[in-house]
């Protein structure tokens, strides 16, 4: 049966040091690298933009009135056929979170 190599504590010490000098050059690296060109914001209908409107509209109402708290807000769309606007909607209020 083999024996297993022994390594000594020097060598031990010597690999974590090289390791988290890796480490800490890498992460300065990513550091410095410029951050990604934000997303344009893509064109909203017009239905979706009155739907997000109605829906800011019937928020600020909600905390004039001291219903925000605790509350939970529900927002249909009545009309048949209308837009889907689920998307423009989260794109919209992502930044609320």
């Amino acid at each position: 049966m083999p024996k297993p190599l022994r390594m000594s504590r020097r060598t031990w010490v010597a690999a974590w040091a090289v390791l988290c000098v890796a480490a800490i050059a890498a992460t300065a690296a990513l550091n410095a690298s410029p951050a990604p060109d934000p997303q344009p914001e893509k064109p909203v209908s017009a239905e979706c933009a009155e739907y997000i409107a109605d829906i800011e509209t019937q928020l600020a109402k909600a905390k004039v009135e001291g219903n925000d708290d605790d509350g939970v807000l529900a927002f249909t769309r009545t009309r048949v056929g209308a837009d889907d606007c689920s998307d423009e909607v989260l794109d919209h209020f992502s930044g609320d979170r």
